[in-house]
C-alpha cells in the first residue's frame, strides 16, 4: 500500500471521490501544511495555523496506479485558484501535494506538469515536503456517506463525484 497527502480545497469533496475508485483501501481527512500541532476544524477556519484541509489516500498501485491518482486530483479540483476552490476561501483550502520522498516528489511534479496540458492558465498547486498529518474530527471521516443530504454535498461534492465517475469509470469501485 501506498499514501498521498493531497490538498485541493474542501477535504469532503476529495474524501467523497477518492472512495468511489477501485483500489483504495482507506481515505482519512485530516489537516497538514501547517505549524500548530493538534489543530481542530475551528483553528483551521482561521487560517491562523497555517493548515491545509487534505486526505490521506491508502491505495494499491498494482490496482489504481499512482499516476492516475494524481490526475484524478488535478481533475477533481480547479488547480488555478490561489488559496480558494470556488466559494471556500482561505489557505485551509488551497491547492497542494505533500510528499515523504523524492520518488513522490517526482510523481507530484509530472502530475502537475501534466495537468498544465488540460488547465487554461497558471497552476498555482504547490508541492511541498510532508510534514505531520493530523486526523481531523471524527464527524469530517466519509462526510459524505454520513451526510449525502447535506446542502454542500449535494452542490458541490456531488458533481465532483460525478465528474470523476465519467472520466475514471474504468478504475470505479464495484
Amino acid at each position: 500500500m501506498e499514501s498521498f497527502v493531497l490538498a485541493g480545497g474542501c477535504f469532503w469533496c476529495l474524501d467523497a471521490v477518492y472512495r468511489t475508485l477501485r483500489g483504495v483501501e482507506d481515505v482519512v481527512s485530516g489537516y497538514s501544511g501547517g505549524t500548530s500541532a493538534h489543530p481542530t476544524y475551528e483553528q483551521v477556519c482561521t487560517g491562523a495555523t497555517g493548515h491545509a484541509e487534505v486526505v490521506r489516500v491508502v491505495f494499491d498501485p498494482e490496482v489504481l496506479p499512482r499516476e492516475v491518482v494524481l490526475d484524478v486530483f488535478f481533475t477533481l479540483h480547479d488547480p488555478r485558484q490561489l488559496d480558494r476552490q470556488g466559494e471556500d476561501v482561505g489557505t485551509q483550502y488551497r491547492s497542494a501535494m505533500f510528499f515523504d520522498g523524492d520518488a513522490q516528489r517526482e510523481l507530484f511534479e509530472a502530475a502537475r506538469d501534466r495537468a498544465g496540458d488540460w488547465w487554461d492558465g497558471g497552476i498555482v498547486t504547490v508541492i511541498e515536503p510532508l510534514g505531520e498529518f493530523w486526523p481531523a474530527e471524527e464527524y469530517h471521516q466519509d462526510f459524505f456517506a454520513k451526510n449525502p443530504g447535506q446542502g454542500y454535498c449535494l452542490a458541490v461534492a456531488v458533481p465532483k463525484v460525478n465528474k470523476i465517475r465519467r472520466s475514471y469509470a474504468a478504475y470505479l469501485a464495484a
